[in-house]
């Protein structure tokens, strides 16, 4: 899964992809975590916008059902059999931005936390859909380099491919199956980020 992710200066870093932001501030996160409101790229008739949705789905048939956690990730091997997903992936896609995320490998008695970029740290691009202001990470099964520290990973989409997935005429499954995932590199580091709390520059040092 993807559960907790970096992302520094968003409108920086998106100005030579959207033609508009609406009201975010370009500011620091170095923990993005599920419930925060959160920098999104959305496509409008009239170009492409960055916006702020929550991290989690909330479904309207969840509304009933008591401690019902917010849907932070969909898996992409099982998109069309969910009914809360199905529909999403075809008319209301979008891209999370991250500098890298967070991943916890299981060990005898404890998780150990890493901190996965893109080898030539460029921006992250994650695919994502969104309803109501809300937002959930697509992700599928890791690929081998990464696989060691834990079983998922989100799609990351390169800048080439970002029309391909947000143009909503295209069939979502295939155009996520199309998508190679980039080279990562990935280091160990603090339990400080376990706490979400925590959020500084010091939480993707590597010890």
């Amino acid at each position: 899964m993807c559960g907790r992710y970096v992302i520094t200066k968003p409108v920086t870093k998106t100005a030579n992809i959207v033609k508009t932001n609406i009201k975010v501030e370009d500011s620091d996160n170095y923990n993005a975590h599920p419930t925060q409101k959160l920098p999104i790229i959305k496509p409008y008739t009239n170009g492409k916008a960055l916006e702020t949705h929550e991290w989690g789905l909330v479904p309207e048939w969840s509304k009933k059902l008591e401690n019902f956690k917010p849907l932070i990730n969909a898996r992409l091997e099982t998109l069309m059999e969910k009914i809360t997903f199905k529909n999403l992936v075809q008319t209301s896609r979008c891209l999370v931005i991250a500098d890298g995320y967070y991943e916890w490998k299981k060990e005898e008695k404890e998780k150990i936390p890493y901190y996965f970029t893109k080898e030539d740290n460029s921006l992250m691009l994650f695919a994502a859909i969104h309803q109501n202001n809300q937002f959930c990470i697509i992700t599928r099964k890791a690929t081998t380099e990464t696989s060691e520290i834990h079983q998922r990973e989100p799609i990351i989409i390169n800048k080439s491919q970002i029309p391909n997935y947000l143009n909503v005429k295209k069939e979502a499954i295939s155009v996520l199956n199309s998508i190679k995932p980039p080279k990562l590199k990935f280091h160990q580091i603090s339990k400080d980020v376990n706490n979400p709390m925590n959020n500084d520059p010091k939480l993707i040092k590597e010890i």
